[in-house]
């Protein structure tokens, strides 16, 4: 009781020390700042702590990969950033500027090519029954500005890229993952190359649905050119069943059969929705990318890549 007491008072005692004028100070203040806006944006560099060479060290260890010092910062330096610096000094009457930087727009060609290569082999590799049409689609969906920009977003480029916009564009950061992986051909080879566009890359398929990644506009047609140049028998549309039948909660139940086997079925509210639904599920069984396919395999080589795909006899290049 006495403890409790004590308490109060030290309390009460330290109440007395807050002024009335506090806490209609404090919401003035709040709507001034509300009033303002949001606080505007600083570059990272602008700090007193920034140390660039620290970060770009920092950077190569981050990923574990042996970089050469001046290709990784050639990776980091945007053509905008070198054209701004020149214009800086020429305000400032140098006739002729220089700053003694290189930019990325090589390393961003070698480390585009080097991308699409990589990452389409790897699909080629990992779905050998996908038609190359759908296999450039999924290429083309992993390798996008938007795609690449979030994981050089992720991987810590955001506060080391040297370029004239701020904040950083998608298309900078997306560059500046190429050029980075092209600074990592030029430093440690095709292997670690092929290695980090695996992990950071190719891992976007990790259990996601592998049919969302490409577009079929039309699903029967697309299943019977598919089974023609895999010389099956011409794919036959049967109804299976249906409830409510003339009313709004009609369901249709339409299984696809090839060579009297049923290789896709399907659900719809009428008889075309359940046909083109029975057919993209024909289709994911015969490519192989069901909901219930085998983990794909992200610790293959380079080695093992290429020659799983030159095993592979691609019937499909018609499609």
């Amino acid at each position: 009781l006495i403890k409790t007491l004590t308490n109060t008072n030290i309390i009460s005692q330290n109440s007395k020390n807050v002024h009335r004028w506090v806490a209609p100070t404090l919401k003035e203040l709040r709507k001034r700042r509300e009033k303002m806006g949001p606080e505007p944006l600083h570059k990272r560099s602008n700090f007193i702590d920034w140390n660039y060479n620290a970060e770009m060290f920092a950077f190569g260890k981050r990923l574990n990969e042996e970089f050469d010092r001046k290709l990784l910062e050639q990776a980091f330096t945007h053509r905008s950033f070198i054209q701004q610096e020149e214009q800086k000094q020429k305000e400032l009457g140098i006739e002729q500027p220089t700053t003694g930087l290189s930019d990325n727009e090589k390393l961003i060609e070698l480390g585009e090519q080097l991308v699409n290569t990589y990452v389409e082999a790897f699909l080629l590799a990992s779905f050998p029954k996908i038609p190359n049409k759908f296999i450039k689609e999924i290429r083309n969906s992993l390798t996008s500005t938007s795609a690449l920009a979030h994981i050089s977003s992720n991987l810590g480029t955001k506060d080391i890229i040297l370029s004239s916009d701020f904040p950083v564009e998608e298309l900078t950061l997306a560059n500046t993952l190429k050029a980075i992986i092209g600074a990592l051909m030029e430093s440690s080879g095709e292997e670690k190359t092929y290695n980090f566009t695996r992990d950071f890359i190719c891992t976007q398929l990790n259990q996601k649905d592998v049919n969302t990644f490409y577009e079929i506009e039309n699903p029967f047609e697309t299943l019977r050119e598919y089974c023609a140049d895999m010389k099956l028998k011409e794919p036959e549309p049967r109804l299976l069943g249906d409830a409510g039948r003339n009313t709004i909660f009609a369901t249709y139940n339409v299984g696809i059969y090839c060579d009297k086997k049923l290789i896709g079925e399907g659900f719809g509210e009428n008889i075309d929705i359940a046909i083109e639904t029975a057919s993209r599920d024909a289709l994911a069984r015969l490519f192989g990318t069901e909901v219930h396919m085998k983990p794909l395999n992200f610790k293959q080589s380079l080695a093992d890549i290429l020659s799983s795909v030159q095993r592979t006899k691609r019937k499909t290049d018609k499609l």
